[in-house]
């Protein structure tokens, strides 16, 4: 049996985006800048998409860019940002549990003069929203907080954020990391107060290479790439017309059943954390009222993350020890560390990450492999 828990990296693309990718590929080939009827066909592609993502946002098509996935996405609206308003201030806020797309950019600009305060976040890796207020200053130009925490699942209170700093300082962008919270909560940037989102198809049964920046309307922007000034001027380069297509499609079908899909997920997760908090020794992380529906971090006490991914692997299970991004990567985990999770626990954690897909006979079985493997590992580790 293969059971596929590594959703938060990667999601299997559904068989409609690959039918319409493969038609742009094969059929309607243009590029949407050709003013012959092939490049006025793939345009209506990217025009189409516009209109379909808009419309899960509730906002208008102008306020969607679309690049290269998310981490373009945080380096266009942070970078973007910084630049357009930094005779207004260099001051930047984001917090401690960020995506490497978010903490590396702000490093980079940490290093050509920006200040950047990072806040704290507690056991639960939850912000402090009071914390966030008294960080805001006059020459507070951006703040970048991520909507769901792609290794623990935490939702930050987003909501509550955008009314804080657009009440201490109207001037200041909020910036959120939608990657991996679009396509499983519903989230609407006016309502939010948000400014700037970054979304990744690959997370949503899309393509890989392709996402979006929701840019609102008063927000100014400089580009960090240039040439042709495709999509007015702020991402230069021949637009992906498989791609956006893929995401597009994506986009129009998890939403068409968002609400019974999450409602099903939380289910099998607490179907799941139910057996786990059962299990010696084995922990949940994260927020227990403010958890995501789709990311499950336990530890597992005297077992290491690797061997244990690797046992699972041996019975079809796929899972995580981490983000994607750094799993191949030794450095400890900076989530899991600000939280204050038990340094003998931080590299004795996995993430299982569902997806609309998973079924409850893989939830059940991927627990009895667990649990049959447990204290077989634990009697190796003592060896």
């Amino acid at each position: 049996m293969e059971v596929y828990l590594d959703n938060s990296a990667t999601t299997k693309a559904r068989p409609e985006v690959a039918d319409i990718i493969q038609k742009v590929m094969l059929e309607d080939y243009g590029n949407p800048s050709s003013m012959h009827i092939k490049g006025v066909d793939a345009e209506r592609y990217v025009k189409d998409a516009k209109d379909k993502i808009a419309a899960t946002l509730k906002c208008k098509p102008d306020n969607i860019v679309f690049t290269s996935g998310g981490t373009e996405s945080d380096n266009l609206a942070i970078i973007g940002s910084a630049e357009a308003r930094q005779r207004s201030g260099k001051h930047i806020i984001t917090t401690v549990i960020e995506h490497p797309a978010v903490k590396e950019t702000c490093a980079f600009l940490e290093k050509k003069g920006y200040e950047i305060t990072y806040l704290p976040v507690d056991d639960e890796g939850v912000v402090n929203t009071k914390v966030l207020r008294d960080s805001i200053r006059s020459d507070t130009i951006l703040v970048s907080i991520m909507h769901t925490n792609n290794e623990i699942g935490s939702i930050q209170p987003i909501e509550e954020a955008g009314r804080i700093v657009h009440e201490v300082n109207p001037d200041t962008y909020f910036h959120v990391d939608a990657v991996q919270g679009y396509g499983k909560c519903r989230i609407i940037p006016k309502k939010c107060g948000i400014d700037l989102m970054s979304v990744s198809g690959h997370k949503i049964h899309g393509p890989k290479g392709i996402g979006f920046l929701y840019v609102g309307d008063r927000v100014r922007l400089l580009p960090i790439a240039f040439g042709g000034g495709q999509q007015k001027g702020l991402r230069s380069g021949t637009e992906n017309v498989p791609g956006i297509a893929g995401l597009a499609k994506a986009a129009e079908l998890i939403y068409k059943s968002l609400d019974d899909d999450t409602a099903r997920l939380y289910e099998l997760r607490k179907r799941m954390t139910d057996r786990i908090s059962v299990m010696e020794g084995v922990t949940v992380n994260g927020s227990k009222d403010h958890a995501a529906p789709h990311i499950v971090s336990i530890s597992i006490a005297d077992v290491r993350a690797e061997v244990m991914l690797h046992a699972l692997e041996a019975k079809g299970v796929y899972v995580s020890s981490g983000s994607a991004c750094a799993s191949n990567k030794p450095a400890v985990s900076a989530t899991l560390k600000a939280i204050g999770l038990k340094e003998s626990l931080l590299d004795s954690t996995i993430r299982i990450s569902m997806s609309v897909h998973t079924t409850q006979e893989e939830i059940d079985y991927a627990m009895d492999c667990i649990e049959e493997l447990v204290p077989k590992l634990r009697k190796y580790t003592r060896k």
